[in-house]
């Protein structure tokens, strides 16, 4: 057994050489250069490029455009079914509104507009379309809009955009407008 181990020693040692070099060539090669070990041969390490950068992400688009006459958004403020109640959902794009609304001083006076479909009769969505115009006024004073800078109109559904024939079209009915009917108008 004793002849099996002194036999194996030399070989032993040769393996553990190796191994020492390759953990300095493994440590060495993130370093790049030339290294030089004992036995004076010199060895080049290659270090690939670093990658490419990542192409940039575009910014979402805008939900909110202050255009010439009004305030445009590109989703709609939801509300819960038959009350004036904001969603949750929406209270990100009503504040991107007041945003807009606090970066614009030369807008004075916004006009925030209810609108309704016809179901449910005139005289309670002429009620419901005045109400969700005030809780949307209400929820921008909260976030710091002067509450001088906002009426609140309920229109009911005197107002259509599209057609009341359909469920698409009554969908778009139901919606709640920013137009702004005071401004400072500078002259270029």
């Amino acid at each position: 057994m004793k002849r099996y181990r002194s036999e194996q020693q030399p070989r032993l040692r040769h393996i553990v050489q190796s191994a020492s070099i390759v953990a300095v060539l493994a440590a060495v090669a993130g370093c790049g250069g030339t290294t030089t070990f004992r036995d004076q041969t010199p060895i080049r390490i290659a270090v690939a490029p670093p990658p490419p950068p990542a192409p940039e992400v575009p910014p979402p688009p805008k939900q909110v455009i202050l255009r010439d006459n009004k305030i445009e958004i590109t989703e709609k403020v939801q509300f819960e079914y038959n009350k004036a109640d904001i969603l949750s959902v929406s209270f990100g794009l009503l504040d991107e509104v007041a945003k807009v609304i606090q970066e614009n001083p030369h807008v004075k006076v916004i006009q925030v507009e209810g609108h309704a479909s016809p179901e449910g009769g005139v005289e309670h969505n002429q009620k419901l379309s005045q109400a969700r115009a005030e809780a949307v006024r209400a929820y921008l004073t909260a976030k710091g809009v002067d509450p001088a800078r906002l009426t609140a109109k309920g229109y009911g559904s005197s107002k259509p955009i599209a057609s009341n024939d359909s469920d698409e079209g009554r969908e778009k009915n139901r919606r709640v407008e920013f137009n702004i009917v005071d401004q400072d108008v500078t002259k270029k």
